[in-house]
């Protein structure tokens, strides 16, 4: 088959709460009739993010078009998850007519790109085009650059920061895999931050990829879809800091648990502590549902850094458990205990490690 014979697959990659799974739904909505297919790879055991998608109301949007793989990072389990997957999707009587692969935040896209070289998949299946989802505001803060002057700079304030930054990695080398990098919430930044931003994506890639500015994901889908950048023919051309090791690569540093989170009294309160919660621990994100005292509907819970946004998004079921369930995301050594304590309010804030 030739290129333009296959189902396109759009990987979607970027760091966490960078707003990958709000760029998904927005295809959806607009995908102008087409059989789109989402396999969504969740960091933890609860799949919060295919959850969020499979909820969302959207037309021919159905359960089995949503297929989420909750076994680790989606580059570690390319044999045992993704294969399989793609395979049953592609046996379909009826199959896709594009897929989207929402990777987790921790995913380095190589090994993804590597598995379309497998028989069954690369000769019906082509990488249309590797998306690369940059939270602006964050990225303008210097947090994911391995400039060597900024990580001193970062390691004189903090000291919690003197060691090598293996996120640092992950984001160049989500960026390297690129063929459009999307910066959103651009309306958190504004046009001169923007641009010098811009600049450091162009210098950081070494080649010439679309940059482009979102709001809440929201890009043209004509621009999103129908790159036909063939990514699996051009792997050589996306270098990685694991190169060397052949795509292995290690999560030791990052580690994520669940906690049950019985109703509670207030939206307001519980974000509060929430931000206190990633404030005084190494935590990197939190995400879930929570069920309000009182309020028919379930609260959807997503936070990065300091930052959390939250929602009523659908009525609870007849006979479902009003009980919430959050992930926590974090840096190796978080303290399980202080965290779920001060979750889910048995005590009034973390305590500092």
């Amino acid at each position: 088959m030739t290129a333009a014979e296959k189902i396109p697959a759009t990987i979607i990659t970027g760091f966490l709460g960078a707003g990958k799974t709000t760029l998904v739904r927005h295809i959806l909505e607009n995908a102008g009739g087409r059989r789109i297919a989402i396999i969504v790879n969740e960091f933890g055991s609860v799949g919060i993010d295919g959850d969020t998608l499979r909820e969302c109301g959207i037309e021919n949007c159905g359960d089995g078009d949503i297929v989420e793989l909750a076994n680790g990072c989606i580059c570690c389990t390319v044999a045992e998850d993704f294969l399989p997957t793609m395979e049953a999707l592609l046996e379909r009587d009826n199959p896709p007519e594009h897929i989207l692969i929402e990777t987790s935040g921790l995913a380095l896209p190589k090994p993804l790109i590597k598995a379309f070289d497998w028989p069954a998949v690369r000769s019906r299946v082509t990488i249309d085009g590797v998306v690369s989802v940059v939270d602006g505001p964050a990225a303008a803060g210097g947090q994911f650059a391995d400039d060597p002057e900024a990580v001193a700079a970062q390691r004189a304030a903090d000291p919690s920061l003197d060691h090598d930054n293996p996120l640092a990695e992950v984001f160049e080398d989500q960026l390297n895999a690129a063929d459009m990098v999307i910066v959103n919430k651009r309306d958190l930044i504004n046009e001169d931050v923007f641009i010098r931003l811009k600049g450091e994506i162009e210098e950081q890639i070494p080649r010439a990829v679309k940059i482009v500015a979102a709001r809440n994901g929201k890009v043209d889908i004509s621009v999103l879809l129908g790159m036909n950048a063939t990514a699996e023919d051009d792997i050589a051309a996306r270098p990685s800091h694991h190169d060397a090791m052949d795509g292995e690569h290690e999560h030791d540093d990052f580690e994520s648990f669940v906690v049950d989170v019985p109703e509670i009294e207030s939206a307001e309160e519980f974000v509060a502590r929430l931000q206190a919660v990633t404030e005084d621990h190494k935590v990197l994100r939190i995400k879930g549902f929570a069920a309000v005292r009182g309020k028919p509907m379930r609260l959807a819970v997503q936070g990065v850094g300091g930052r959390f946004n939250y929602n009523f998004d659908r009525t609870w079921r007849p006979n479902e458990a009003r009980a919430g369930q959050m992930v926590v995301i974090g840096e190796t050594g978080l303290d399980e205990k202080a965290l779920t304590d001060a979750i889910t309010g048995l005590t009034t804030a973390a305590t500092p490690r």
